[in-house]
């Protein structure tokens, strides 16, 4: 059912408040909001964790009721009719429910069964669906043998079995490759323009924003913010500037840069600093800071956003120095030009299945560097090898000279490992957490109480110590996996999705923690696909399917798809470009 006049809102939501019990009363998780969604559009929501985004999503699709105000879906009031609603809309929350034992077919037909859908229409759907998700090939394949990517096309399509006119997405793309999130919103884009689809769609990547019609900007429950992407980003015109210093990495000076009076945002961008003033005057680059070249590029969403959520959060201080996390240098210093990683012919295999596939590169002391791919390219493979978790079938790999096939339990002590997915124990609190993983790596008495509270108070964690870590918000559970890992004070970090689901200003923070250990001597290796991310890194590797197919700082790896059609590559249009067979393959990397 659509509404009756094609401009009528196809949602309205009215002074939505939403509290919930907590050990200081009632908590409020939306205080207030209205907006509505016109049909046929497409609108991203945005905010930072516990902004309220999938509380919001779970009373639109009527699994909560709210305390106040009131919402209309499609003529409907998910609160007194949510079984209407449910059965009209379409909801594909974060962690979606496929059937992992049933296969594509199977779960297609399973929720074609729950929607009552007539057998008759089925085949002419079917088929549309899995055209538009590409999954067409693998009907026969168990949902838990698709890739990341795959299983969300599949969510997907179960979600659209009954034609719904409004889809709510719960941050669809998490967790998935930039080549399967391009192909995601490809679907999306579809349904808007052939079957006149509602969508709101809440997001951790900002430049997914700038692909929508309208904007909510979400923050503490309120909105700060609504309209198309073009508003948002003249509001800061003029006041994005890059900073460059020939001959100089600009990693050390990024914090400088940030606590100057009349900086609103900085990031690291390659051998770049992308900056955000309060003014369209040029910044002042901090005392001592060298030879510094400014120029003003033009804004993006992301700076806007930026913008608007710093100048209304609280507890932000910018004076506040990197908290020091080590004691001193890490052991064996911080020798410029030593290798501190090194892999040769790296080959694993499962059964028949080449998972990495002879790959060979070496990481210097110091450096941080980005390991990119596909969902399956091989990267958490090669991950829990240089972690020793896996032995290699072939191929030498060695950590500080040290042969991890030799000696796997001394090469294991220099090593910070934070997996893909953490290996916190969740019923333990904070504090228990803290104190296992010191204990496992050999701390005790008075040096492990120091460590524990050092840590904490680095990361924020005082708060939530006799919290279990389970009822963490995502980012307090990524700020603890990463302090459990550095608890040893590791000259080498391995750091697998370490923001997966992170929302922006959460790792502005975590990469600022990173950086810093990275000045101070710590090699750091990283798998993300955030691409921006991905600028962060001083070096970076991309794999397909097992093998190295590109190798180079963040501008080499762009100038390698630029031309006459792709002038100004961004780091996102590299890695697609080359993954689509656009650019030849490279050989090793050093």
């Amino acid at each position: 059912m659509v509404p009756d006049d094609p401009a009528s809102p196809i949602l309205t939501v009215s002074g939505l408040l939403k509290t919930f019990p907590s050990p200081a009363g009632r908590e409020t998780a939306l205080n207030g909001i209205s907006f509505d969604l016109a049909p046929g559009s497409v609108t991203g929501l945005i905010g930072p964790d516990g902004a309220g985004k999938t509380t919001l999503m779970r009373l639109l699709a009527g699994l909560f009721i709210p305390d106040s105000g009131s919402i209309a879906v499609m003529g409907h009031d998910p609160a007194s009719d949510p079984l209407s609603v449910q059965g009209t809309i379409g909801y594909m929350p974060q962690k979606f429910g496929l059937y992992e034992d049933l296969t594509v077919q199977e779960n297609l037909d399973l929720y074609a069964d729950l929607h009552s859908l007539p057998s008759e229409g089925r085949r002419l759907r079917y088929a549309s669906l899995l055209s538009m998700t590409g999954l067409g090939p693998f009907t026969g394949r168990l949902a838990g043998n698709l890739s990341g990517g795959m299983k969300q096309k599949l969510g997907l399509a179960c979600t659209l079995v009954h034609r719904p006119p409004l889809l709510l997405l719960d941050e669809p793309t998490v967790g998935v490759d930039p080549v399967s999130r391009r192909e995601l919103w490809a679907i999306l884009k579809q349904l808007v323009a052939d079957e006149g689809s509602t969508l709101f769609v809440s997001t951790a990547y900002l430049d997914e924003a700038e692909r929508c019609d309208k904007i909510l900007i979400l923050y503490n429950g309120e909105i700060l913010g609504s309209g198309p992407p073009e508003m948002f980003r003249r509001e800061v015109s003029g006041r994005s500037f890059r900073a460059t210093s020939p001959g100089q990495s600009l990693r050390a000076l990024e914090p400088q840069f940030y606590r100057l009076p009349g900086i609103v945002d900085s990031v690291l961008q390659g051998n770049t600093l992308r900056l955000v003033s309060e003014s369209t005057a040029p910044p002042d680059p901090p005392p001592g800071a060298g030879q510094i070249q400014l120029e003003p590029v033009p804004a993006r969403f992301e700076d806007a956003f930026m913008v608007r959520v710093l100048e209304r959060a609280s507890g932000i201080d910018r004076s506040r120095e990197t908290p020091t996390l080590y004691d001193s240098a890490p052991r064996n210093g911080n020798r410029e030009g030593e290798t501190a990683i090194s892999v040769h012919d790296l080959t694993k295999r499962f059964g028949a299945f080449i998972a990495v596939d002879r790959v060979a590169f070496s990481v210097l002391r110091g450096e941080v560097f980005g390991l990119l791919g596909a969902n399956g390219a091989g990267k958490t493979t090669t991950f829990r090898m240089l972690a020793g978790l896996l032995p290699p079938d072939e191929g030498v790999l060695t950590l500080d000279g040290m042969d991890m096939r030799r000696s796997p339990a001394y090469a294991r002590q220099r090593l910070g490992y934070m997996a893909q997915k953490f290996s916190l124990y969740t019923h333990l609190t904070v504090r228990q957490n803290l104190v296992f993983y010191s204990s496992a790596y050999g701390l005790s008495g008075v040096r492990q109480k120091e460590r524990v509270q050092r840590v904490a108070r680095a990361f924020d964690l005082e708060s939530f110590f006799e919290t279990q870590s389970g009822l963490l918000p995502q980012g307090f559970r990524q700020r603890l996996a990463l302090a459990a890992a550095l608890m040893h004070e590791p000259p080498i970090l391995l750091l697998d999705e370490p923001t997966s689901g992170m929302d922006p200003l959460a790792r502005r923070e975590f990469w600022r923690v990173i950086d810093s250990l990275a000045v101070l001597g710590v090699t750091v290796m990283v798998t993300t696909h955030f691409m921006e991310e991905a600028e962060y890194c001083d070096r970076l590797v991309i794999l397909d399917r097992g093998r190295i197919l590109a190798v180079g700082n963040p501008a080499e790896i762009k100038a390698r798809v630029a031309g006459p059609d792709l002038p100004n590559p961004t780091l996102e249009d590299a890695f697609v470009t080359l993954l689509s067979g656009a650019a030849a393959p490279a050989g090793s990397a050093r």
